[in-house]
């Protein structure tokens, strides 16, 4: 017995390297996290960028969700039964409650699955989310490099997690997991991209596809021997050449704080000398008194109107959507051209009104 012990002892190393060959390294400290370099966008492109739109989740091999919950299986830390004295930090804590959530079989995934469609009950996604938290680390881990927290990777994954289980069809015949990664992915690219600067870059799905691909399409120009102009990448991203001009002004700047010490005097911030482009009281107070002054006059020339007067000057004059003139025509009996002149004569007569109220208003005004 004192020898088969012995065996076994000798053969538990032989296992470890290929636990630390693994692609992750999952117990970081909050230091170590915060210290990755930030990214510029080129790096971030480097992390097989998606340019699907986040509602059209495609289907990926279906192997690669079962080797990403093995990965992080094995190579999640043990929680507390190591003893130690010093405690975790946040991302070890959470990869250790994960383990707790029991992965499902192939079987169980499909008949739970089938269920929730079936009966939308909350339990069954409770238990489709958990099963997979896991992958969610796996793929979050892959932007690590491109945020501060990978928690925040992880949190904006797991929403992802649970959109995937919300529109999953389990009768299309493809695995749950190969289905999430793409939802889980969508919303880290959405949220990287929502939060790589201050002001956002890209907030339509042609300046996400650029954000992530353009210069990986420059650096293929090049490589093919041609010049990345903004008309060439256009054409080869399918995209508009203002919008791939516009991108690169937008990630060729970046921005500088308006409370940053000026010069040597550190009690001057940028702020003290930037020009102020706004109006003056005075300028402010005679536009207040003038805007005063045309609303009062305004409903004063709408109480000399009736009937289809009183009807065009409030449909086309006095609303932010105005009634088109087909409408208003059909609504009288009249036609549009009608309409249309009744329209004309009626802001000439508000002008000379408004000018015989206020004989000094400039003729521009």
């Amino acid at each position: 017995m004192a020898r088969k012990a012995g065996n076994t002892n000798r053969t538990r190393p032989s296992r470890s390297p290929k636990r630390a060959a693994a692609p992750r390294k999952p117990d970081r400290s909050p230091e170590d996290t915060a210290a990755l370099d930030e990214t510029s966008a080129v790096e971030i492109a480097d992390f097989h960028p998606i340019e699907t739109d986040v509602s059209e989740p495609l289907e990926p091999d279906r192997e690669e969700a079962d080797l990403a919950q093995e990965e992080v299986s094995e190579s999640a830390p043990a929680g507390d039964e190591t003893g130690a004295l010093v405690p975790f930090d946040p991302l070890s804590r959470y990869l250790a409650e994960i383990r707790r959530f029991p992965l499902l079989s192939r079987e169980e995934e499909v008949e739970i699955a089938k269920r929730y469609h079936r009966d939308h009950d909350p339990e069954d996604a409770f238990r489709l989310v958990t099963a997979n938290l896991r992958l969610v680390v796996k793929i979050a881990l892959e932007f690590a490099r491109a945020s501060k927290n990978v928690l925040d990777l992880i949190q904006e994954g797991n929403v992802g997690l649970m959109e995937a289980v919300k529109n999953f069809d389990p009768y299309r015949g493809i695995r749950f997991p190969s289905y999430a990664v793409w939802w889980v992915r969508a919303y880290i690219y959405r949220y990287l991209i929502n939060n790589w600067r201050l002001v956002k870059i890209g907030t339509t799905q042609a300046q996400r596809k650029l954000f992530f691909n353009l210069r990986k399409e420059s650096e293929r120009l090049e490589a093919q021997g041609f010049r990345p102009e903004p008309k060439l990448l256009a054409q080869r991203m399918g995209v508009k050449e203002s919008e791939v001009r516009e991108m690169q002004d937008r990630l060729s700047q970046s921005e500088v704080s308006l409370d940053q010490p000026v010069g040597q005097a550190e009690d001057a911030a940028l702020v003290d000398v930037l020009p102020d482009d706004s109006r003056n009281p005075e300028e402010a107070a005679a536009a207040d008194e003038w805007r005063n002054f045309a609303r009062e006059k305004v409903d004063e020339f709408a109480a000399t109107l009736r009937d289809k007067e009183l009807e065009i000057f409030r449909s086309r004059l006095l609303t932010d959507e105005p009634a088109t003139l087909q409408e208003i025509g059909e609504r009288f009996g009249i036609s549009r051209e009608r309409v249309r002149q009744i329209e004309t004569r009626l802001k000439n007569r508000l002008r000379d009104f408004i000018r015989g109220k206020a004989a000094d208003i400039d003729e521009a005004t």
